[in-house]
């Protein structure tokens, strides 16, 4: 799960874990490069809006909140 961008398929596909370990590594922020760490901000952020549910635990690493609209 270390590529920038995944299909609608692969995403419908991740686990509670898969997210875990993306979320785990962006809180330990132990990357070689900046660059690396946006990779993966930008894939939380991207299953974010296809499966919100699994990243509902980890909303504060991505600085959005959830919204009434009503």
């Amino acid at each position: 799960m270390s590529v920038l961008t995944l299909t609608p398929e692969e995403i419908a596909g991740l686990t509670t874990n898969d997210v875990a370990d993306l979320a785990s590594r962006l809180e330990t922020d132990d990357y070689s490069s900046p660059f690396e760490a946006l990779k993966d901000w930008h894939l939380l952020r991207a299953i974010a809006f296809q499966r919100y549910e699994l990243v509902e635990p980890y909303l504060y690493l991505l600085d959005m909140e959830a919204y009434d609209e009503e």
